[in-house]
This record gives structure tokens, sequence and C-alpha cells, in this order.
């Protein structure tokens, strides 16, 4: 098939899904690059169209254009940045390391495009409120942000440092990809594994076998390091050395090859804040986010910060307590915390982890709990499409149906978007979880949303299924949230459709559906044994509550130390950047700098070298804004216990839920902010959810931190 033939229009399939045979067989070819230089050069005609228009310039002839052009850019588009994340082959890699630079020069110059800028001011102010008034205030902003009153010299330094950014940032995400794999521990002394169960030495056997690092036959188990610095095997290995092995082989990936990466990314960031009038990067990047201010950034982590250090040195003190009962010798490390704060919790908790994980298989985490409570909640259907293939095998594609409208309109069912379900770690996957997108709903060009989900758990080798952890779960319910918000958005325009909303905001709705993983009503409903299939006895309950909350100075420390050490990258000047030599120094001093240094014993979640989220990921200067979301989730969640939809911090309170009290909230919640996308004033979006302003104190209390100095 001739590459342009298949990128120039829709794709046939239902809702315009890719057809990934055909996206494979390209790929090999190498027509992928051909077919976006195509797309680039139709998208710059179509441009030149709104911007030669003879006609005065109207709301249709230049915000609609411009929103309804690059049709094929985004249909390129969405195959290269998604295989880069799920199916990154060497020839992918590739392939996104040439594209990013043509891309982002292509960006920067519509943003300097002068005529289509004087058309963009030439259109009057819109109603306050307004769709259109959002969509205005949008471009207007991505113009001035992106140098459109900067003079000759000025603009010309911007695009060289815009393209300069994108080949690094995607280079970063690409050296890490590699070295995090080059990284991944062989254990061949069987001593070493022990404390793991049969089943996972067999998968990480399997493992070993499949890359390459030991022969059929062979002993030795393959550990793959996941993003974060603290592994969670490591709960697991009752060797200590193992345990040092792994967390030493997380913490030095990537050390020596990214530095220098970081650096330039730095220095360029700095130089293009203090061009566009910013005194940093952080000022740039905080902006366009709902606080508005860096100071109000530093205030939320201040008000946290002194807390969780505190914890999470009675939580040191605890379990250094337990070693020392149980016998071991000395001061215990950082790779040993993991390990005897689950030793702790499995002693107070009364819980056994690995009996608990035969609750939580994988297929009835997602299908009987998470689209369970979609489907309760907005009144809609989650249907597999077994017809529809995904890009590999693992991916399984469904449909979502809208039940109201299909009652309405006395239809069997009315879809409104498909979901790509991509749940298990691979060599060609980037690590973490996300969501992302291959169309994007919009009415003005009439698409629906299709929508991926990607996770990265273990596959067992032996075909049983995957037993998920309690933080696994929150994931699982975390992803589909996102994908909700792109799933159930009801916008005009694209360019503010499903997430497109700001980084401290983004999180607030994926944030609030991790609530009903614990839910009872919904709990109930997909916890059941692997084998037996009984519930989770209701004893329990309580016992997984706690467990999922279980060391919160811990967890609060490490993610507030990635916080601070995103903001000390960000907030350097021009003349700052530029004397920084050494990525760990200054990671140390900054560390320390923000009292979460802990002396080592708490590692940032992640360290400078392997901070894909900030130096690859599209979150630099906005790793913070996680906890922004979660003032607003543990706040507005409020809004559904109140409304009687959900019991929240009291799970065994007396009542029934009742079923239309759920649906009412639901409804509250998809009309109020899953629908809105970006057409919304976010502030008051969620003041009119919850009827109050946020507070910070429901997250202190939900972590255990209220009132601790």
């Amino acid at each position: 098939m001739d590459t342009l033939d298949y990128f120039a229009t829709p794709s046939e399939l239902d809702y315009e899904l890719p057809d990934f045979a055909v996206i494979e067989t390209l790929v090999e070819q190498d027509a992928i690059v051909p077919a976006l230089r195509t797309a680039l050069d139709d998208h710059a005609a179509e441009i030149a169209a709104i911007v030669d228009n003879p006609d005065a310039p109207t709301w249709e002839n230049t915000f609609e254009a411009l929103e309804a052009s690059g049709q094929m850019l985004g249909r390129v588009l969405a195959i290269v940045y998604n295989y880069s994340g799920t199916m990154a082959t060497d020839k992918v890699v590739a392939l996104e390391e040439e594209v990013s630079p043509l891309v982002a020069e292509h960006y920067s110059q519509l943003y300097l495009h002068e005529e289509l800028w004087a058309r963009i001011q030439a259109i009057p102010q819109q109603p306050d409120g307004s769709e259109e008034a959002a969509l205005q205030k949008h471009w207007t902003r991505r113009f001035i942000r992106g140098g459109a009153e900067l003079d000759a010299q000025q603009r010309r330094e911007l695009q060289d440092i815009d393209s300069r950014l994108a080949s690094l940032s995607t280079r970063f995400g690409n050296q890490l990809q590699q070295a995090t794999r080059q990284a991944a521990v062989l254990l061949t002394d069987d001593a070493h594994t022990a404390g793991l169960s049969e089943s996972e030495k067999a998968s990480l056997h399997h493992l070993a076998i499949e890359e390459g690092a030991i022969a059929e036959g062979e002993a030795g188990w393959l550990i793959r390091l996941g993003l974060p610095s603290v592994q969670p095997i490591l709960e697991r290995l009752d060797n200590p050395e193992a345990r040092e092995l792994v967390h030493q082989a997380s913490l030095n990936r990537a050390a020596g090859t990214t530095d220098s990466i970081v650096l330039e990314i730095v220095r360029l960031r700095a130089r293009r804040a203090r061009l566009l009038g910013y005194d940093h990067h952080a000022a740039f990047v905080v902006e366009e986010e709902t606080a508005g201010e860096v100071d109000a950034v530093r205030t939320l982590l201040d008000q946290v910060t002194p807390a969780a250090v505190a914890n999470a040195h009675s939580e040191y003190k605890h379990v250094q307590d337990l070693a020392a009962v149980s016998g071991e010798e000395g001061t215990i490390r950082a790779a040993d915390w993991p390990y005897w704060s689950g030793k702790l919790r499995a002693e107070q908790l009364d819980v056994d982890e690995e009996e608990v994980k035969k609750y939580f298989p994988l297929e009835r985490v997602l299908v009987d709990g998470a689209f369970f409570a979609a489907e309760r909640l907005y009144n809609i259907s989650v249907v597999p499409r077994p017809d529809l293939k995904g890009y590999h095998e693992d991916v399984q594609v469904w449909e979502i149906i809208d039940n109201a409208v299909a009652g309405a309109k006395g239809q069997e069912h009315a879809g409104i978007g498909l979901l790509l379900t991509d749940m298990y770690a691979r060599s060609t996957k980037r690590g973490g979880a996300w969501m992302s997108s291959f169309v994007d709903q919009s009415n003005l060009i009439g698409q629906a949303p299709v929508v991926v989900n990607v996770l990265n758990i273990d596959k067992p080798s032996d075909g049983q299924p995957a037993l998920l952890t309690m933080d696994e779960v929150a994931t699982v319910f975390h992803e589909f949230g996102h994908a909700l918000h792109g799933l159930l958005s009801d916008v005009r325009y694209p360019s503010l459709s499903g997430t497109s909303v700001p980084r401290d905001f983004v999180e607030f709705p994926s944030q609030i559906n991790e609530n009903w993983a614990l839910e009872p009503e919904v709990l109930a409903n997909y916890a059941r044994h692997v084998e037996t299939g009984e519930s989770l006895p209701s004893e329990w309950l309580a016992t997984v509550r706690a467990q999922s909350q279980w060391a919160q100075g811990f967890a609060a420390t490490e993610y507030l130390a990635a916080c601070w050490l995103d903001l000390a990258w960000h907030s350097l000047s021009v003349e700052e950047a530029d004397v920084i030599t050494d990525v760990e120094t200054f990671e140390a001093e900054a560390l320390e700098a923000a009292g979460v240094a802990m002396d080592g014993l708490v590692a940032s979640r992640y360290r400078s070298q392997y901070f894909n989220h900030i130096f690859s990921g599209g979150y630099s200067a906005d790793y913070w804004s996680y906890l922004w979301a979660e003032v607003l989730d543990a706040d507005g969640f409020q809004a559904f216990v109140d409304t009687g939809a959900a019991r929240g911090d009291n799970p065994l309170s007396a009542g029934e839920i009742d079923a239309d009290d759920v649906a009412f909230a639901g409804e509250r919640f998809r009309r109020m902010i899953l629908s809105r996308g970006a057409t919304i004033d976010f502030n008051d979006a969620f003041w009119m959810f919850r009827g109050q302003q946020k507070s910070v104190e429901p997250l202190l209390q939900r972590r255990g931190l209220s009132g601790v100095v």
C-alpha cells in the first residue's frame, strides 16, 4: 500500500482505529518519514490557505479552519508517538529521533507566522464562559508562548532552541529505555532468589532466557527494572546481597549516559524562558497551570514536606527495630528498608501478601473492577471487540457504549469510542503507566475518541493470570480514570478535548477514580480468589485499605524529593544553569536544601539521570502536579460521599448504597468535569462539583500527616 494513500484519509475501521497490520508494514518499509514530510507540507499549505483567504478574518475561516487543519499530520504523529512508548524497536527509535526535530521546527514556524498571528488577533473577544472563548485563549497563549511577539533575531534563537530540545528529549527517553533494559539484574545464585514464589522465579527464569541472558538449561533469573528508584521486588528478596544488587542497579542506571543531556536540556530551557520574559523555566510552565505561580507550588510542598519526613523517620525507626529483633546486624540500608517495611506491614496488619494477591487477578480488576465502577457511575457499558486488533498480540480492544443515548434513540447500542488496553511489560515498551490517544474526540471534525491504557505488569510465563499488588490495582483504576476523561469528552474543538487540560488538573479525574478500587460495593464485585472464586473475606476489607495506605511517610518523602528536584533544576537562571557541571552534586545539594535527603535512606522517586517525566515525558517543572491533583481528589471525593454514592473513609458504615445516588453523582462528575475538557475554568468547575473551595487538610489526613511536625 502506498503510504500517502493510507495516511491521507481516515482509517476505514470503526472509530478510525488505525489498521495496525498496514502500519507494521509501513514501519518496516521505512515509509513513515516520507508520509510525515508530506503531512507537514499539507499542513503548511492549509495554514497558507487560511492566511491567504481574501475575506476578512472570521471565527469560521480562522479559528475553526485552524482547528480542522493538520488531520494527516495528526494521524502520522499518533502512530509515531504511541509506538515510541509501546513498540520501541530499533526502527521506531530511529524514526522518532528523525521525526521530533522536524515536528518541532514545523510548530515553531507556525507560532511565529506573523500573518496568521495577525488574523488571530483580529477576531473579536468571544463571550466569557463559552467554548469559543476557551479556544481563543488557548491559541493566543500558544502563539505568545511560542514567540509571536519576539523580534527576528529572538525568533531565530527560539527556533534553534526548540529544535534542539526536541532532539534532546527524544534522545534522553531512548537512551534511558536502553540503559534501563541493560541494567536488568541477572541472579545466578539460587540463594539470591530466597523469598520469591516458585511462580515468580519461573517467570524471571523464562525472562532471562527470552532476553538472551542465559541459555536453556542454565540457572538464572532476570529482574527487569521499573522506572522508579525503589523496585517492588525488594520487598520479597530475603537475601541482603540480592537486595543491594537490585537497588544499586536501579539507582545507577544511565549514570554517565544521560548526564550531558540533562545539563544541556536545563540550560536550553533556562535560555528559552528568558527569551520569553520569564525568570526561569518553572515560571514559564506554572503560568499555564491552575496553580498559576511557583510560590503557590512551593507553599503546597512546604505544607506537606516536614510532616512527610517526620513520618518517614518514625517509620525507619520501626523497621530498624524489627530488623534488629529479627537478627539483622547493623543499620539497615536504603536497599533493606522496603523489605523490612513489608515484614512490619505483614506483622502489624496480619496479612499474607501472596495470599492477598490471589484476590486480584488482572482481568477481574480491569473488567469487574474498573469497568464495573465506571458503568454504574456513568451509565456506560464496556464491551470487548475481538474483531478489532491492536498493535501487539497482548493489546485488547473495547468499545464504550452510552446506555442513555442508546435507550433514548431506541438503538441496540450507541458507541462513543474505543479503549485499547496494553497491560504487560515487554522489552520494547518504556517503563511506567500512561494513557494516550490515537484519535481525539471532536464534534467539529466528527471524531470519536480512541484511547489506550498502557501498564507494565509482569506477564506470567505459565499462562496463569497475572496477580496484582495493591499498587498495581490502584494503577489500573488510575489510568482508566485518564481514559474516561478522554472517552467521555464532549467538546467541539480538538485542541480542548479530553485530557488537554493543565497538568495539575489532568491528574484529578484519574486520582478520583482510584478511590473506587476500595469502595466496598466495587471491591465485592471484583476481589475474588483466582482459584475458588470466593469473595475477599469481609474481615480483610479494613486490612486491605490499611495496606494501601501503609508507609505514607516513605512514599510521600520519595515523591516530594522528586518534586523538589524537578523545581531545583527548572528554577535556575541562565547564569546558574551554565555553571553546573556535575548532575549528582547538584542533585544531592538540592535534596539537602529541601530537607528530604534523609542521609540517603530515601532516594528521590526518580534520580536526575532517569527522571523521564521531566526530561522526556512532558512534566518538566510540573511533577508536583500529582500532589496538587491529590489535594483536589482527597477533598473532591467527599462530594461522592456527601451525595450517598460512596462510603469514603467509613467503608463499613451501615446502610446500602443507593444506585440512584451513584448515578446522580456520576452524572454530575461526567457533566461538570469529564465531558468538558479544557472548556472550563478549572477552579470554578471544582468548586461547583465539590460545593466549596479545595482544602489541603483532607490530603494530610488521608496520608496520616495531619498534625505531624
